[in-house]
């Protein structure tokens, strides 16, 4: 599975202090130890990379040859590399900048060449979305790259393996999002292991993939981050899903505004309509409700939502409404139940 995407670029690779170093999701330097890079550089081309120059091995993909232009950046071959236990793949860009893939350790490298070229060329020369001179545009491409490849990974070249050993059950990809901060993560760590941690509050700033086992059937949850940066991502996740799953931290009316306008966003913009919805009100034990009168005032609560986001304007969609608690563990078995029941034509 990939883990993590990186990409290295600076005027002289010598000097590491002047190298600039991005990654996504996670950190490739830990305690300013530089020797990891090191070992990167070199055994991209043996060190040929400092020189400013691969002439060797750079080329241009052989069906673009002929749109070779001034403009275009030089795609180079991927190069695998085994280093301290990871398997690592690497581009070079124009012989200044590598962008880099780290994959655990069981996987082969060698499985993503031809999607990893492809898609570095068509993304950098075709939708020219990155400059490399622009700090948030280096960050959209590596989000861009890591989430396209990791759909790759497991949608195309695993599909979770274990669900060739189980004929009779479904593989459901459940697509999850909402804005930070309304519990989407505590919600897959409730459902995958039970637990909810109290003092886990720092929100997701990483794309995940969590798989869930029901019985004989297969949930796949695609978390993504709810920050206005990772937001423009959100369709790019969508495709292939079974089911989408909105959340809306109730407790928090401050933010309805800002969460309706990014759901109508991704609905109006999503191509398949067709596909499910459930919608979750998070966080309802934040809410003073009566004891006594509590289903009718959570009716009265859920009236007031629907009314306030529009979910009635939503067409050609079958969708439901929850209330739920992922702190009390209120309602997840439902969202379950509502998620097969959604699901149950594929």
């Amino acid at each position: 599975m990939l883990s993590t995407i990186f990409l290295l670029k600076g005027k002289n690779f010598h000097d590491l202090n002047q190298l600039d170093i991005y990654s996504y999701p996670e950190d490739i330097v830990r305690n300013n130890n530089k020797d990891f890079i090191e070992k990167i550089i070199f055994g991209h081309d043996q060190g040929m990379i400092r020189e400013g120059f691969r002439s060797s091995q750079t080329v241009l993909r052989n069906h673009d040859i002929n749109k070779k232009n001034q403009d275009n950046f030089i795609i180079g071959i991927p190069i695998p590399q085994k280093i301290d236990e990871n398997n690592i793949y690497t581009i070079s860009i124009n012989s200044k900048m590598i962008i880099g893939l780290i994959f655990d350790e069981e996987d082969n490298p060698y499985d993503f060449k031809e999607i990893f070229e492809d898609l570095s060329y068509e993304l950098i020369n075709n939708e020219k979305c990155c400059s490399f001179e622009d700090e948030l545009e280096i960050e959209n491409l590596l989000i861009t790259l890591f989430i396209d490849l990791r759909r790759y990974g497991d949608e195309i070249l695993a599909k979770y393996p274990e669900v060739s050993f189980q004929p009779v059950g479904m593989f459901i990809k459940v697509f999850l999002f909402g804005i930070d901060e309304s519990g989407k993560t505590s919600l897959v760590r409730r459902i995958k292991t039970g637990q909810f941690d109290d003092n886990f509050f720092a929100p997701t700033r990483k794309f995940d993939i969590k798989y869930v086992q029901k019985e004989k059937d297969f949930l796949a949850f695609w978390d993504i981050p709810g920050q206005i940066s990772f937001r423009e991502k959100w369709l790019k996740g969508i495709q292939d899903s079974n089911i989408l799953v909105y959340m809306i931290d109730v407790a928090n009316q401050l933010r309805f505004e800002e969460s309706k306008q990014e759901f109508w966003n991704v609905i109006n913009e999503e191509v398949t309509p067709e596909i499910p919805l459930l919608i979750l009100g998070n966080k309802i034990d934040l809410i003073n409700h009566s004891k006594d009168n509590n289903q009718k005032q959570l009716t009265r609560i859920e009236n007031e939502i629907i009314d306030y986001f529009e979910f009635h304007k939503l067409r050609d969609r079958e969708w439901n409404f929850l209330f739920t608690s992922v702190k009390t563990n209120y309602n997840i078995e439902t969202v379950l139940n509502t998620i097969f029941s959604l699901t149950s034509h594929i």
